[in-house]
Formats: C-alpha cells, sequence, structure tokens
C-alpha cells in the first residue's frame, strides 16, 4: 500500500510541475503576443487611446481658448466708437 501511495504522490508532484509549466509557457506566449501586437500597432501608426484622448482634451481647450478670446474681441468691437475710414 505505501508503494502505491509513492506512485500517487510522485504522479502528483509531476502533473504539479506540469501545471507550473504550462502556466509559465501561457505568459511567455501572451508576452510574445504582446509584444507583437505593439510592433504592429506602431507599423501602422495608430496611436494608444491615451494619446488620443491628450491630444482631444488640448483640442478641447483650444476650442474653449478661441472661444474666450473671440467673445472678448466682440465686446471690445462693440465697446469702440466707430470710426470712418473713407
Amino acid at each position: 500500500m505505501q508503494t502505491r501511495n509513492k506512485v500517487m504522490d510522485d504522479l502528483s508532484k509531476l502533473m504539479t510541475n506540469a501545471m507550473g509549466v504550462a502556466q509559465g509557457a501561457k505568459d511567455e506566449a501572451e508576452t510574445a503576443m504582446n509584444g507583437m501586437m505593439d510592433r504592429w500597432l506602431a507599423n501602422r501608426n495608430l496611436v494608444t487611446r491615451e494619446e488620443f484622448d491628450a491630444v482631444r482634451a488640448m483640442a478641447q481647450k483650444a476650442r474653449e481658448e478661441n472661444e474666450a478670446l473671440k467673445a472678448r474681441l466682440d465686446a471690445l468691437e462693440k465697446s469702440e466708437p466707430k470710426t470712418d475710414t473713407k
């Protein structure tokens, strides 16, 4: 009976080691795939979500500043007396 327990223990250790190797292979495959995808995307001149969001925020800020300057200019033009350029 003790021999059978030894065989089961060895089999259990073997399966545990195999699962560890499989997990390592999975992690390595994921890392390799992520690297390949990053290179593929870089070659397509695509931007990341973070870059897109940053540029969108800058454009929104520029639009707001432009609107504020336009409102200020309109207010200044209304307050100035009209002059005849003829």
